[in-house]
Formats: C-alpha cells, structure tokens, sequence
C-alpha cells in the first residue's frame, strides 16, 4: 500500500486548484483566473488499488505585502516540509521570471526533490514547452518533469504514476470515504467568494473576503439550509460595484452560489447576503483567525 501526504506548491494562478479538483474527482477547491484566490490549506483524497493519495493544495508562493498574504506564504511553506512528495506547479504559458527564480532558490535551500508538472499544455505548442523542460531540468534536482493540462486532463494520469513511485508504503491515512477536511461552512464562503471574482472581474482583484455570519442546518428533514453571509470589501468605493445596478450585480452572485450551495449541501438553501466594508481587513489578525489562517 502507497499512502501519503502530495502537497502541489507554485507560484499563484499556475493551476494548482485546477489540478486538485481533477485528481480528486470532485470540487473541492474554487478556481479563479484572478492570482491567489487560494488562501487556505486544502486537503483532497484519492484513493485506489494499493494506494491513497493525500493531495494539499496551497496559496500561490508570492512577496507578501499584508498579513493576509504573509499568513498564506506561511501556509504554503509548512505544506513543504510535511510532505512526503511535492509537486512544483508550474505556468507553462507564462515567462520564468524573479517570482520563479525564487522558488527555485527554495527548494534548492531545503534540499527538495520536486516532481515537476508543467501545468497548461494545452495552450503551448511542443517546440516552446521543451526549453522550459530543459531549464528546470537544469535549475531543479527534479524527480520528473511531466507536462499536463489540469483543465482537460491530459498527462494526468502520467502524473499519479509519479506520484505514486515517490510516495512512501504505508497504510491509509483516512477512512475510504474521506474527501476533504473543508468544512460545509468553509466550502460555502469560498463558493460564494468564487461568484465574486467571477463576476467583479478587475474592479477587485485581491480586495475581498466572505465571512459566514450564521450557518443554520434545516430543523426537520426536506428543510432549508440558512446561511447568512458577509462580502468583505476595502473601500466604500467598492461596495456599489458588488450591489450592482439596482441590486442586479449581488442579485446574480446570490442566485448562482445559491444553487452551487444546494448542489454542495444536495437540499434547499436559504442565502442571505451582505456587503460590509472593513478597510484594511487583510492586516485585521482577529478577522484572519476568523478566516482560519493560522499565525506563524
């Protein structure tokens, strides 16, 4: 029996919720083409003949500039060093640069041998993706490097089996039911987050949160879910670009996290939302326990 711990680390907006989704089978991460939308630690299992894959997605590596980001870089980091196998996720469609250069210098300083997926081939011809190959087959002692599209799966499957090779025997680490360690509270605030950056697009790029107020489960069987929730915001400025015209904008974040929760939570869902503004709330230590991001 293969079990263990695969934590999928890179810098942001490389695929790395994507690619859990598809090697669990399920959504268990919401995914965004805004830069860190994962600000979490997220656990999804897989498991299969003589096998239990432990995979943990992670906040992109990036210069951190608030609390927020310095408590996600953290997060990040610790999934290294309790991992028994790490999968380095990369852009294949973007330039290495300073950001990647950094993380090189990382798993170099602490001796790590990374399984390298070269993630988003699908959009990058052959001839441009072999001298990336090439460049972190010289930069990095890499297990392997294997090119693959988490969005249409292709590679995948190349992946698990080199996945599979570096993992440790071992026995299963969850029941064989397990999916994930997010909560239905948790999972709700970041679907309703992912209608958000849907929908807001470049009007607010990092600058809001969703906090869940109440969580209510239904008194008798056939019941309503009640979830009362708050979209967080910087600015006043910000506000009406959530609420939209009439209350048209809020009205649709509402309606289609409303039918990802029933699907989710497979029952009705009563949901209620609001937009509050809290400037500065990425430094707010107290908000950031809220959000259970934990503290260096």
């Amino acid at each position: 029996m293969k079990a263990g711990f695969v934590a999928l680390v890179g810098r942001p907006n490389a695929g790395k919720s994507t690619l859990l989704n598809r090697l669990v089978g399920e959504k268990v991460a919401i995914v965004s083409d805004k830069p860190q939308t994962t600000r979490h630690r997220i656990v999804g299992v897989r498991n299969g003949p003589g096998h239990q894959f432990v995979f943990v997605d992670t906040p992109g590596i990036h210069k951190p500039l608030h609390r927020m980001n310095r408590r996600m870089v953290d997060v990040a980091l610790e999934a290294l060093k309790q991992s028994d196998v790490v999968v380095l996720v990369v852009d294949a469609t973007g330039k290495a640069g300073g950001g990647d250069a950094f993380v090189v210098d990382l798993f170099t300083r602490a001796r790590i041998k990374p399984i390298v997926a070269l993630n988003k081939v699908d959009q990058v011809s052959r001839p441009r993706l072999l001298p990336l190959m090439a460049h972190y087959s010289s930069a990095l002692d890499c297990q392997a490097i294997v090119p693959i599209s988490a969005l249409t799966g292709d590679g995948v499957d190349a992946l698990e089996s080199e996945v599979s090779k570096a993992l440790p025997e071992g026995e299963p680490l969850y029941p064989a039911d397990y999916l994930t360690d997010q909560t239905e509270r948790s999972l709700s605030a970041e679907l309703i987050r992912e209608k958000v950056l849907l929908h807001t697009r470049d009007e607010l790029p990092y600058t809001t949160a969703v906090t869940i107020d109440r969580f209510e489960e239904p008194a008798t069987p056939g019941g309503q879910t009640q979830i009362f929730a708050s979209i967080l915001v910087d600015h006043d400025s910000q506000k009406p670009i959530v609420i939209g015209k009439g209350g048209d904008m809020i009205k649709r974040i509402g309606t289609e996290a409303r039918q990802d929760l029933e699907r989710l939570l497979d029952g009705r869902v009563h949901l209620d939302l609001h937009v509050k503004v809290r400037q500065d709330w990425r430094d707010d230590e107290r908000l950031l326990d809220e959000m259970g991001l934990p503290k260096r």
